[in-house]
């Protein structure tokens, strides 16, 4: 396999966050003047809550802070501390026990590492529960999400045993097209949801939550308490507009092709793709390869060819196996799936 054409500097695995050049082109004209700029926050709360068919939506600057805000209220209103998760959910994975260190609440991981939560996994809690995270969908596992009646089966669970269902919807843009449903008819399952304005927007930064206008109220005071107060906002809503208006969209556009993409990587000699197909924009590539081999010929290959697939790899417990992962945004649209697919064919030839 050879990567044919001129080289250019592009890099999927980069964020728009990486590349305020661009960003700031793209913002140029939805600036405005002093009183629209004033209005970005508010405005951006409202649009988001009317698409979530939520009352009242608030902007955190990120979805760290509007998460964790979420699980204090859902069990300042509870009888219990302990908030139920999956055992990859990324308050327990990435935030540094914040729940529990700043909360003071009790994580209870439920359900196998490498699969989706299930109906029996719920069944089998033995003791009270604040509320349970589902994130939808799951991104450490491939970005997996649960089939519709499962889903539903498993909010008529929390709604039977009073427990609070909050959506950690950071990709809920990505997954709405697997389940071809409305964003209102698949939040108004949960008491409370986050989404996200970068990841699949490729905004700056920044988060919404989404609930009823008592809960929403009760979290821009724990937001000001944490010191996520709004003013100077503006430009990350702005940028959380673009996404909304031009990326949002071509959502459907970008699971078909993710799922082209992972088809032609399926086909190539020690790789494998999970899902398969995918059932997101967002999907994990395994590779038969050790990781320092991998990186060390991605980066030969990258410098070489001006394209850059992964930035990273994942270590598995199988220490000559590793896994990447790809989210199709935007980004694809300056390269071709056979450029993709050679790159990782020729890292393969050098590294398996």
């Amino acid at each position: 396999m050879a990567i044919h054409g001129d080289l250019r500097s592009v890099s999927l695995a980069t964020t728009s966050k990486h590349r305020p050049a661009h960003v700031l082109d793209l913002l140029r004209s939805r600036v405005g003047d002093e009183e629209s700029r004033a209005d970005a926050v508010p405005r951006l709360e409202r649009r988001v809550a009317d698409l979530l068919g939520k009352p009242a939506a608030a902007f955190f600057p990120t979805g760290t802070m509007a998460q964790q805000v979420a699980m204090r209220i859902h069990a300042d209103r509870r009888t219990t501390r302990t908030i139920a998760f999956h055992p990859q959910c990324h308050l327990e994975v990435h935030e540094h026990k914040g729940y529990e260190i700043v909360h003071g609440l009790s994580g209870l991981p439920v359900g196998d590492y490498h699969s989706l939560i299930t109906l029996a996994d719920l069944d089998a809690i033995r003791q009270p529960v604040a509320a349970l995270v589902l994130e939808l969908p799951q991104r450490e596992i491939g970005g997996l999400l649960p089939a519709w009646d499962e889903l539903l089966a498993q909010i008529d669970w929390t709604r039977e045993h009073g427990v609070a269902s909050h959506m950690d919807g950071a990709r809920l843009w990505e997954a709405q097209p697997f389940y071809g449903r409305a964003h209102a008819e698949i939040a108004a399952l949960f008491d409370s949801v986050y989404v996200s304005l970068y990841k699949g927007l490729m905004g700056i930064s920044g988060a919404l939550l989404a609930g009823d206008t008592a809960f929403i109220e009760h979290a821009r005071v724990w937001r000001d308490r944490l010191g996520g107060a709004t003013l100077g906002a503006w430009p990350l809503a702005v940028a959380g507009e673009r996404g909304l208006d031009e990326l949002l969209p071509r959502m459907p556009e970008f699971l078909v092709r993710a799922r082209t993409l992972a088809g032609m990587l399926g086909g190539i000699p020690g790789v494998q793709v999970v899902p398969e197909p995918p059932q997101t924009p967002l999907f994990h590539v395994h590779l038969a390869a050790r990781p320092d081999r991998v990186l060390e010929h991605a980066k030969l290959l990258a410098d070489k060819a001006g394209l850059r697939v992964f930035g990273q790899v994942r270590r598995s417990a199988n220490p000559m196996t590793c896994s990447f992962e790809i989210t199709v945004t935007e980004q694809f649209d300056d390269v071709t799936d056979v450029e993709v697919r050679d790159f990782v064919g020729e890292v393969m030839l050098a590294a398996g």
